[in-house]
């Protein structure tokens, strides 16, 4: 691939530029030293990868990543300084566009370069998510079923979907469901397993509902918000409990929203909604599409509200959402479909 680095450190620059060039399977197509130059720089030549800093002069990493996303969108990764001290800007980045974020490596004893093999990693990573397969699809238009209320006694789930742009579309829809809301929700964000307590504690600060970190053998209950923690697929079991698997081992990511949305297709015995978000690639529309085919109701957000509009075209071109909503209409549209409050009362 030919990757861009973006960074005022010049140290910094030369790390992240001889780990790539030693491993010799990719190549350094430019190096900007602020945001307005990467601006600048991806509107003339677009790399397949951009590595993007935090903190520079002028507009910091987030804006820069707003501003090329919106203007000549690309795969980008943060790599900063320290990632796990700057977990609010990580996710202002992932919600504006980033895909994932990564420590730059540091200079250790005998020109070795600690945390080379993890910037590798996440660079394999998005390769493989950006080379997937096209399927060609006929186009079709939004398809409307009939609206869904669920009764009184079947208890509902939600299942969420997202990838790059994911933080700042969960952040929206959570903010904006009623602590009243009678169903399960489940998310899957793509995101690496150290972000996740940091990420579900963002989440919590934006929502009225129970907000954690999804554990081995949990029961989706009313009014509660599970996210996958872990560097394996979230799935659904017989028993209809949460539980973490490592099949199948060719996905782009782990967890897979498309594994985990056939879990719920398969096992989940009430009512469930399919929410597919913003995200680069494919993951979740065919697992959205088996779950509109089994009866269940699916939405895709649309592509004026996605910060990358990948995942939901997918699932478009697949035919795959019942319907295809904004962002801001998604949540009313979820409050509107689980009328009754099926929650015990004391």
């Amino acid at each position: 691939m030919r990757i861009a680095i973006v960074n005022d450190v010049l140290i910094a620059i030369e790390a992240l530029r001889r780990v790539i060039v030693r491993e010799g399977r990719h190549h350094i197509a430019w190096i900007a030293q602020d945001g307005e130059e990467a601006v600048t720089r991806c509107r003339k030549d677009k790399p397949d990868l951009v590595l993007m800093d935090l903190f520079m002069p002028g507009i910091d990493g987030v804006e820069t990543t707003r501003r090329i996303m919106a203007q000549s969108p690309c795969a980008i990764i943060v790599a900063t300084a320290n990632v796990p001290d700057h977990p609010g800007k990580v996710f202002e980045a992932m919600g504006a566009g980033a895909l994932d974020a990564v420590s730059i490596p540091v200079w250790g004893g005998s020109e070795t370069l600690d945390g080379g093999k993890a910037l590798l990693a996440k660079i394999e990573n998005i390769q493989r998510l950006i080379r997937e397969p096209v399927r060609t699809t006929k186009a079709t238009t939004t398809v409307h079923d009939p609206p869904n209320t669920f009764a009184r006694g079947e208890e509902g789930i939600v299942a969420i979907g997202a990838s790059a742009g994911g933080p700042a579309a969960v952040t929206t829809i959570l903010s904006a469901l009623p602590a009243t809301f009678p169903a399960a929700i489940l998310i899957v964000q793509h995101v690496d397993k150290q972000f996740a307590p940091g990420l579900t504690a963002w989440f919590a600060t934006h929502s009225k509902l129970r907000v954690r970190v999804a554990d081995e053998g949990d029961q989706p209950e009313p009014g509660s918000v599970l996210l996958a923690g872990r560097d394996k697929h979230l799935v659904l079991t017989a028993r209809g409990r949460i539980s973490y698997s490592l099949q199948p081992m060719e996905c782009s990511y782990r967890p897979s929203v498309d594994v985990f949305f056939k879990s719920v297709a398969k096992y989940w015995p009430g009512k469930a909604v399919g929410v597919l978000l913003t995200g680069m690639g494919r993951d979740g529309a065919e697992g959205l599409k088996t779950l509109r085919d089994r009866g269940h109701h699916t939405i895709s957000q649309d592509k004026g509200s996605s910060a990358v509009y990948g995942m939901p075209k997918a699932a478009a071109e697949l035919n795959a959402a019942s319907e295809i909503l904004a962002l801001d209409k998604i949540a009313p549209r979820l409050t509107n479909m689980f009328k009754f409050d099926v929650r015990r009362t004391h």
